[in-house]
């Protein structure tokens, strides 16, 4: 690989490949990593090859889009052997001058001469359209490209599936795998110990992650931000189990999961200006809640980053692939501003706009909660067991 620094400050990444005349499409990956985003890159590179478009992948997020425009030529020989790897080989970022998403869903705007310089990039890089891969603060940023002419589209990415306009985000089932050989592994310890286990785990506002992970890896206890929960009740569960002779309890709660108070759970992060509050803590309050209140060993783990890292799973290597594929599609059909979306058997489009208008919640009367409830899993609303499917008695 060698590197090229040109007079006006652009910085040009090479292995073998090199610009020709053909057509060009452009592609990030912003926001933080997850399973999947090589996959997406790959599909890319070999759809729009095909189709005989040029990529470029810009380095570092929307950052390398300017001061200095910093990018590598993408192929299908410098892509090849990427479907498995976990990361971004084109690097990524949450940070920096292009974040647009504050709190839960308030956008904060960008410069305008920050995005003319974009606008004059994808001019002068000569691209056909620029593919966004990120969540709803990468899309938020990418909207406000659009609403400027710039030629963009979207693909769904982050790991806590809490995109409204789409089914599935790739990287969502790659980490609830995480989450679930976590309580794999911890159920044998907290058998062992005769031992509370309390498993947090990402998810953002929304409790996608716990839910799913909880019940593939066999919790007995899930909270999640859409269910509001009390310390009594989660007791209840640990004596209901104790009486089953089940001296051990697995709980799940997500970052976002609210206190009995109505809090949440925050990193301090006094002093920052236009950014999303960093989550995290709620599984060390609870454990040390829970252990002052029964006579029984309370341990705590937070599973953070490891549900980002690693490598994709098999369906989020599918799913990343046709996004990928498809993202190129709608460069082809010029849909500019629209996001490609997973809506079962189908990949379809939707805007943008639509897609960061507000975030996918879990609906606490869904089948995955009324399934968890109707196997016994407590979600700490209820002190004893309630069958969703109970029928009333007939007369």
């Amino acid at each position: 690989m060698s590197v090229e620094i040109t007079e006006n400050g652009e910085v040009h990444i090479y292995g073998r490949e090199r610009l020709g005349e053909r057509p060009r499409i452009g592609i990030l990956t912003s926001g933080g990593d997850c399973p999947g985003l090589n996959a997406v890159i790959r599909a890319t590179t070999k759809t729009a090859f095909w189709l005989g478009y040029d990529v470029v992948g810009f380095r570092d997020g929307f950052e390398g889009l300017v001061d200095p425009i910093r990018y590598q030529v993408l192929s299908p020989r410098n892509t090849a052997g990427i479907l498995v790897q976990g990361g971004t080989i084109l690097g990524s970022t949450n940070k920096g001058r292009f974040a647009a998403r504050v709190g839960e869903s308030g956008r904060a705007e960008l410069d305008p001469r920050l995005i003319g310089r974009v606008a004059e990039t994808v001019q002068r890089m000569k691209l056909e359209g620029l593919i966004v891969v990120g969540g709803d603060g990468s899309l938020s940023t990418a909207l406000q490209f659009h609403e400027a002419g710039i030629p963009v589209v979207g693909v769904p990415k982050t790991i806590d599936n809490d995109l409204k306009a789409t089914a599935f985000t790739f990287g969502f089932n790659s980490a609830v795998l995480c989450c679930a050989d976590a309580l794999d592994r911890l159920h044998t310890t907290a058998a062992s110990h005769q031992r509370v286990m309390v498993l947090e785990v990402m998810g953002r506002h929304t409790g996608w992650i716990a839910l799913h992970g909880g019940i593939a890896g066999g919790a007995d206890v899930i909270l999640i931000p859409e269910i509001e929960w009390t310390y009594d009740n989660i007791i209840a569960k640990i004596a209901e189990r104790r009486a089953q002779e089940k001296y051990f309890t697995l709980v799940v709660v997500a970052e976002g999961a609210h206190l009995p108070s109505g809090g949440l759970v925050v990193e301090e992060q006094a002093g920052v200006q236009n950014k999303q509050v960093r989550l995290g803590g709620i599984g060390q309050v609870i454990a040390e809640r829970l252990e002052g209140m029964i006579e029984q060993d309370v341990r705590f783990v937070v599973l953070g980053h490891l549900q980002r890292g690693g490598g994709p799973t098999t369906f989020d290597r599918v799913l990343a692939s046709e996004y990928g594929a498809h993202a190129v599609r709608l460069i082809t059909e010029r849909k500019f501003g629209q996001m490609v979306c997973s809506d079962p058997p189908d990949i379809r489009d939707v805007s943008i706009a639509e897609a960061v208008d507000q975030i996918r919640t879990v609906d606490p009367s869904g089948s995955a909660v009324q399934t968890a409830r109707a196997m016994g899993i407590c979600f700490g609303d209820t002190p004893g067991y309630e069958n969703p499917f109970k029928q009333p008695p007939s007369h």
